[in-house]
């Protein structure tokens, strides 16, 4: 991470809107580890098995995937399969191309995706991988309320810590946090969050008086756009949309320090 010292604070409370940011005075460019210029964080969302499904006691089946379809009343054979690919044939081959060029990544795993298949969890731990909490189920925290939220915090970091022995401090929510979200994180020990998408660069923000970090994600470099409809159809598609974003923010850390996020799924 960078240097804690040399963040900017931009503002009072950890869901105050800024449009600031920082501007004309960047953080200068020896803040990254030997003087680099550019960070990538590589962040690998492992949500099978934490998608709703009548099949795992949950009040609904799941209805986001390639096939946008609502099976009410009954197992979604279709969905569920769909979802087992990913630990069965994605994990390994993703582990397998981190592995071979040394790359370390944030594994941002659900916490019921982790009860499911535990040796994705050990085996990212034992790479060198970090693990992040993705909520206990695949599911948005927006309308939750304080009590469900909390909970849903408390199982995530025990569902991993039962598999790895760690507790995870960094957190991402799928689809948007509550207005509670950052506090409860806090509360229970993290120091960072990726609730946000509004940045090339980490940032800091006050929860309870204390500094919190948000290191921003993005959705454009995100395999996730080989399911729209306008998005990405071909590898190369992918690879070029990285690479051209690399390029301008490796060309623009000649001013500051740079931050780019690339998001994989199983």
């Amino acid at each position: 991470m960078m240097q804690m010292n040399r963040f900017i604070c931009i503002g009072d409370t950890a869901m105050e809107r800024d449009f600031n940011g920082y501007r004309l005075q960047p953080p200068p460019a020896t803040q990254w580890p030997n003087g680099a210029r550019l960070a990538l964080s590589i962040v690998v969302n492992v949500e099978e098995g934490g998608e709703l499904s009548l099949s795992a006691g949950d009040e609904r089946n799941e209805y986001v995937h390639e096939v946008v379809e609502e099976v009410v009343g009954v197992r979604d054979l279709l969905m569920e399969s769909h979802f087992e690919y990913g630990v069965r044939r994605g994990w390994p081959r993703i582990r397998k191309a981190l592995s071979s060029r040394g790359i370390k990544a944030s594994v941002n795993a659900v916490g019921r995706s982790v009860e499911t298949a535990p040796w994705i969890a050990q085996e990212a731990v034992s790479d060198g991988h970090e693990i992040m909490g993705h909520s206990y189920r695949w599911e948005a925290h927006t309308a939750m309320d304080e009590a469900t939220e909390r909970q849903a915090i408390v199982k995530t970091i025990a569902a991993i810590r039962n598999a790895t022995g760690i507790a995870p401090v960094g957190w991402h929510t799928r689809s948007s946090a509550s207005i509670n979200t950052r506090r409860l994180l806090a509360e229970n020990g993290f120091l960072y969050d990726s609730n946000a998408y509004n940045d090339d660069l980490p940032y800091i923000v006050s929860v309870n008086e204390k500094p919190f970090v948000v290191v921003p994600y993005a959705f454009d470099t995100n395999d996730l756009k080989f399911t729209f409809r306008y998005g990405f159809s071909h590898g190369e598609d992918f690879y070029r949309y990285c690479a051209d974003s690399f390029d301008r923010l490796y060309e623009e850390s000649a001013e500051g320090p740079r931050m780019m996020s690339v998001g994989l799924h199983l």
